[in-house]
């Protein structure tokens, strides 16, 4: 199974995902945080070469491809690497930041293991991330009881046909049945359609429950639908939007405002840190 997350590094999204049972990192990411570098990929492209003359063959040999969330929201393949490699890839970059970076990677390892045998350590750093960024104690209870059900909800799509692709096409379901938006006019409107920051970090806490009971209600849906394959999925999928768009709307025609606002959330807190600093 792959399980695809973002790391933080001095603040700074470093994406990885769970593979094989251990840690790949996406190479261009770590480089863009170890040099800063305005063209990270020409940077790699370059650097890939010197390792070849140099007759570090081995390294890119174990240089894979694996599908993570690229900035326009899709799926794309991507260069990575587990910590092993990454660390030999790294002993060729200058940068200060190159010793703090390995003690880093030394800590992402550690955390997993014991993630597995202790779930809800996953769970406390999470909520720790949140509060270094500024979230209050009422959106982050939000947030992760969000993401408690849509990992329910996506592990419940494994196990009924959907593969990794499906996921971003069921996602888009919920949003466009839900919002009246798709994934990608809903990062337009709260203005992250070229970063990789995370959409639901940018929801305000209505938008995060409604959006949540979709999900639950799509989860529902599956189990009692007995569904299977991405067809199937996909019209549970739909008419759980539908459901939950339509509590939306009565919301909103009592509270006189949309939802889904072109406010960022995320915006609001980095405001508010600086107030206080």
């Amino acid at each position: 199974m792959q399980e695809n997350k973002l790391a933080l590094f001095e603040e700074k999204e470093i994406r990885r995902t769970w593979y094989k049972e251990e840690w790949y990192f996406s190479i261009i990411d770590v480089i863009e945080v170890l040099v800063e570098n305005k063209r990270p990929r020409k940077y790699w492209s370059d650097l890939k070469q010197k390792l070849i003359l140099e007759g570090f063959n081995e390294v890119s040999e174990k240089i894979g491809q694996l599908k993570l969330l690229a900035r326009d929201g899709k799926m794309r393949f991507t260069d990575v690497a587990n910590t092993k490699t990454l660390l030999r890839i790294i002993q060729s970059i200058p940068s200060p930041k190159a010793e703090p970076f390995k003690i880093w990677l030394a800590q992402v390892g550690s955390e997993r293991l014991e993630e597995i045998v202790n779930p809800e350590l996953a769970i406390n750093r999470a909520k720790e991330t949140y509060i270094r960024k500024g979230y209050d104690d009422a959106w982050i209870a939000q947030r992760l009881k969000s993401i408690d059900s849509r990992k329910e909800l996506t592990d419940n799509w494994k196990e009924r046909g959907a593969k990794n692709r499906d996921y971003a096409i069921l996602t888009d379901e919920v949003y466009k049945n839900t919002f009246d938006m798709n994934t990608a006019q809903y990062k337009e409107l709260k203005g992250i359609n070229q970063t990789k920051r995370n959409l639901r970090d940018s929801m305000g806490k209505l938008e995060l429950a409604i959006t949540n009971l979709a999900e639950v209600t799509a989860n529902e849906m599956h189990n009692i639908n007995d569904s299977f394959g991405i067809e199937e999925l996909k019209e549970d999928v739909q008419e759980a939007g539908k459901i939950t768009g339509n509590a939306r709307k009565q919301i909103e025609s009592k509270i006189g405002k949309k939802v889904a606002e072109k406010t960022n959330y995320k915006d609001l807190t980095e405001r508010n840190i600086n107030k206080l600093t």
